[in-house]
């Protein structure tokens, strides 16, 4: 798996989007090759596993851009709509475990697919169709600098993880 350094110098969308997809496929390189253990694989005292940080950032994709972006309704949104958040706040984390790695890989890999078709072309000025609880109207700027943010805060974690399960450092 390769990634391509964003371009030194273009637009505004093109370099939000090329740094977030960086960030996307760093996450990848560091679950990559991993097997259900590799990806359960938890830091102590941390209870974060790769497997959880994939699902949770596919999460966050679909919850930012095809939630609040687009409007749709999260119920319409699967596996996110059918799951047991009031039972277990932390679900796409810990339901993870179970999860074949492949599909994990895939999830995000979709999710990431979903945003990217969604924003291309579209303002960066362009806000929300779904406002959050208190009517906070957000930019699609705002927004994609947001999933560069907490991509690479997770890759960080990612790094350390990883390191743990087989001794892989570096990219």
């Amino acid at each position: 798996m390769t990634r391509t350094d964003p371009h030194p110098a273009s637009d505004e969308h093109r370099s939000l989007n090329e740094f977030l997809d960086f960030q996307r496929e760093t996450l990848l390189i560091k679950a990559e090759g991993l097997d259900r253990a590799g990806l359960n694989l938890a830091v102590a005292p941390s209870t974060l596993t790769l497997g959880g940080l994939l699902k949770h950032l596919a999460f966050v994709e679909d919850r930012w851009i095809q939630s609040r972006f687009l409007g749709r309704s999260d119920d319409e949104l699967e596996p996110w709509g059918s799951a047991p958040w009031h039972d277990d706040r932390d679900w796409e984390f810990t339901s993870a475990a179970g999860d074949d790695p492949d599909e994990l890989r895939g999830l995000y890999r979709s999710a990431c697919e979903r945003s990217r078709r969604a924003t291309a072309g579209r303002g960066l000025d362009e806000l929300v169709a779904s406002p959050g609880r208190n009517g906070e109207l957000w930019s699609l700027r705002w927004i994609l600098l947001h999933l560069i943010e907490e991509t690479a805060r997770h890759c960080g974690h990612a790094d350390l993880i990883r390191e743990a399960v087989d001794g892989t450092v570096g990219e």
